[in-house]
């Protein structure tokens, strides 16, 4: 079964995915092919755990691919911190591009914070529209890091080192 952690970015992706390497039952990657093009892009192996955030953008592809046959983790933080670190990147990353190619240059008026809202709820409906319909689905928290991996690791029937998992989760991994 392949797993997917849609989610926004600035939410504990990496620190997530670091966690989920220490199962030996699933391989993991956070933004493993996000180099990739055409059938390549999402081509992840049998058994897999992928976090990337650019996946928002390509959810049509991502039903085509797998569809209800995969699990989603929807991964989230609090939408103010979550826009204040991305509004801490303005200029670079997801956030350049969204100005500059999916807004095509904003505004300049318009602070990094109020266009870091925007993304943020943009990339959250989508996600949500595509997990309407799935039938396996759990939603995971920055909040409840610990709590809501546990749950995860039982879920999906983890094995491996549960204790060295945690402890990842105590790293803040890609932090800003």
């Amino acid at each position: 079964m392949n797993i997917f952690v849609l989610n926004s970015g600035r939410c504990g992706s990496t620190t997530w995915i670091r966690a989920c390497e220490h199962m030996c039952n699933y391989t993991a990657g956070h933004e493993s092919r996000a180099h990739l093009v055409g059938p390549e892009r999402l081509a992840y192996p049998d058994n897999h755990i992928e976090a990337d955030n650019r996946l928002s953008w390509l959810l049509g592809r991502l039903e085509a691919a797998y569809g209800k046959q995969a699990l989603y983790v929807h991964l989230r933080r609090d939408p103010e911190a979550t826009a204040s670190s991305f509004a801490r990147r303005h200029d670079f990353g997801i956030m350049k591009a969204y100005r500059e190619g999916i807004l095509i240059g904003a505004n300049p008026q318009v602070s990094s914070l109020t266009l870091a809202h925007d993304y943020l709820e943009t990339v959250e409906h989508n996600i949500a529209l595509f997990l309407r319909d799935k039938p396996r689905v759990l939603e995971a928290r920055l909040e409840y890091l610990e709590e809501d991996f546990l749950h995860f690791w039982s879920v999906i029937g983890a094995e491996g080192d549960l204790d060295a998992a945690l402890a990842e989760l105590r790293i803040h991994h890609n932090s800003s």
